[in-house]
């Protein structure tokens, strides 16, 4: 599987919602406790309406006199009650902000740690910036709706629980009347909310475009520049914030037609229950406080209704995040690590075997046919090759960032795919041709395949390295910071920090995926004499542009349209002639240009 799962975008609402919880049990931590201080905390609501109803029939009598004991004794009742209310609510609010920020934290982690176990083939069919953006945007889009809007539909239900019970204490009558009223609507927001999830599923995609196309921008800032293509990079920023504001108000604006239609439903209840109860009180049958208390318990009626209409519109924005997370975590990854089942291989120098290999990304014609090569421990290799010949492809399976379509690629005789992953990374390091530093000093970089290496270590691998007087000539040393993505270094120097780091590692099988294609001539003197030793006693494989690599190398494996065309030492392959002549002569006429 090469993109990520469309499984989640087909479901129903409460079908993700009810996945999206079993993702993350700490929402479900204390929820008996949470729920009981809503209860309460609802409950406390009801006590003005029956103070006033209490006061109004027995507290003022007939004749007009008033019985001051019983008033205060209400109110007083009536401020502890609501005293409580407020002490279970602030409780309530709480328990709910924990449990949601540990399943939120809990949900953020999963879907990262995923992302990050996706194989290359299925992190490049997904813009890295949408990717970004379901592991943040689209869990912030959660937390918002479970701290606020799952809050409120928590204490609405309560509260219409409440309300319900005590408006039919007084009146069923009027209680089915308001209910009447109300149950087309909740039938109509339901079957609507079907339109408005798909509305918030495009939204929250614009987003991810939106987040994609602006982080491409800031980090492409200098080829922009350099090709005076602001205007260009400017209109398409645009273009994608216009595309997401349409989606954004097509989505409210759908939300918005339910705002009218509670407020014109709850005006219609009201109006009823005034009418109807006068015709119960003239028949006897309502007292007038029981009247007065009616109405507001259908204010607590129609309130959690109309809450519904605000909490639709970030219950679809976060179920909208939810189906793109689940989306991440649907995906199985393609590159699997076997864990405890797997094999983990014994130290020492690799052979490594490739038998009847072949590799064709997604939708594309094959890169590899039928591969076969076995390389033997403690061999130095030059892979070479014009550029698509597959000899890049060829690195990448070696290391397992991706896996062949059909053969096997075997590792002392095991099947890579067997092998475990923390065996495998500390057996086989790749250097890659861009040199990505992260944001941290220059010893943090070097030591990051080796994390408990100390200074001396480190400064003892660039002596070893010839990289001595560099590191001298630096302002801070092991201290300087390289900047985001090493933008503080030149290439060359970047180049420089990834290979002092693979070697700093100190792996069986050393693999250079045009390690010194972004370094000057002299740097790549010193680097090739501080190779020599880096690789001596390792296998070793280069997949190199410069010949210079394939004439230091014990052996050469020239790739020529996914197909290994010819094979042997430099001096070899050079009497042969054939497609390495023909590399290393427009090689050697590059030079002398």
């Amino acid at each position: 599987m090469t993109a990520l799962s469309e499984t989640a975008a087909r479901e129903g609402a409460l079908s993700t919602l009810r996945r999206g919880l079993r993702l993350s049990p700490e929402f479900r931590a204390g929820l008996a406790g949470t729920l009981a201080l809503a209860l309460v905390a609802t409950a406390g609501r009801v006590v003005v309406p029956v103070a006033v109803q209490q006061t109004l029939d027995k507290g003022i009598g007939a004749d007009g006199r008033y019985d001051i004991a019983f008033i205060r004794g209400a109110v007083a009742l009536c401020a502890l009650a609501v005293l409580a209310t407020a002490v279970c609510a602030y409780l309530m609010n709480v328990r709910l902000y924990k449990t949601t920020e540990g399943g939120l934290a809990n949900l953020r982690v999963r879907a990262f740690r995923h992302v990050h176990d996706l194989s290359m083939l299925t992190q490049s069919g997904e813009r890295r910036g949408a990717l970004v953006s379901r592991v943040t945007g689209d869990v912030d889009q959660i937390s918002q709706f479970m701290q606020w809007g799952g809050l409120m539909m928590i204490v609405s239900c309560g509260q219409l629980v409440v309300a319900s019970v005590l408006m039919a204490v007084y009146s069923w009558e009027l209680t089915l009347l308001v209910w009447a009223a109300f149950l087309p609507l909740a039938f109509v927001l339901r079957r609507f909310q079907r339109v408005v999830s798909a509305a918030y599923t495009r939204v929250r995609e614009r987003t991810g475009d939106l987040l994609a196309v602006v982080s491409e921008s800031v980090v492409g800032a200098p080829v922009i520049r350099s090709h005076a293509a602001e205007e260009r990079t400017a209109a398409r920023v645009d273009r994608t914030v216009e595309e997401t504001r349409r989606a954004q108000t097509r989505a409210q604006g759908l939300v918005a037609l339910t705002f009218p239609s509670s407020e014109l439903v709850a005006a219609l209840a009201t109006a009823a229950v005034v009418v109807a109860g006068t015709l119960l009180g003239v028949g006897g049958r309502l007292s007038a406080g029981e009247l007065v208390a009616f109405l507001f318990l259908v204010t607590l009626f129609v309130s959690p209704m109309q809450t519904a209409t605000e909490v639709l519109n970030d219950a679809q924005n976060a179920i909208a995040g939810w189906r793109r997370v689940l989306g991440v975590l649907d995906t199985e990854p393609d590159v699997a690590d076997p864990g405890a089942d797997g094999a983990v291989l014994p130290r020492g120098p690799i052979e490594v075997e490739f038998a009847g290999v072949g590799f064709a990304y997604p939708g594309g014609p094959p890169v590899l046919h039928d591969v076969d090569a076995r390389i033997a421990p403690r061999t130095r290799v030059a892979i070479v090759g014009e550029t698509g010949s597959g000899k890049t492809t060829f690195a990448k399976l070696l290391t397992r960032l991706m896996d062949p379509t059909s053969g096997r690629v075997l590792v002392d005789g095991v099947p890579l795919d067997r092998v475990r992953f923390s065996s495998l990374r500390e057996r086989i390091v790749m250097v890659p041709q861009d040199g990505f530093l992260f944001d941290a000093s220059l010893g943090d970089n070097i030591r990051y395949g080796r994390p408990s290496a100390s200074d001396a270590d480190l400064r003892l691998a660039l002596t070893e390295l010839g990289l001595a007087d560099w590191l001298e000539g630096l302002p801070a040393g092991l201290d300087t910071p390289v900047g985001q993505r090493g933008e503080s270094l030149s290439a060359g120097e970047r180049q420089l920090v990834a290979l002092a780091r693979a070697y700093l590692a100190a792996p069986d099988l050393l693999v250079l995926d045009e390690a010194t294609s972004a370094v000057d001539p002299a740097t790549e003197v010193r680097l090739q004499r501080a190779l020599d030793g880096v690789t001596r006693g390792r296998t070793a494989l280069s997949i190199a542009h410069r010949m210079s690599t394939a004439e230091a190398a014990d052996e050469v494996i020239v790739f020529d349209a996914g197909r290994i065309v010819q094979r042997g030492p430099h001096a070899e392959l050079l009497r042969q002639g054939g497609v390495y002549g023909d590399l290393h002569a427009s090689w050697i006429a590059q030079r002398a240009i």
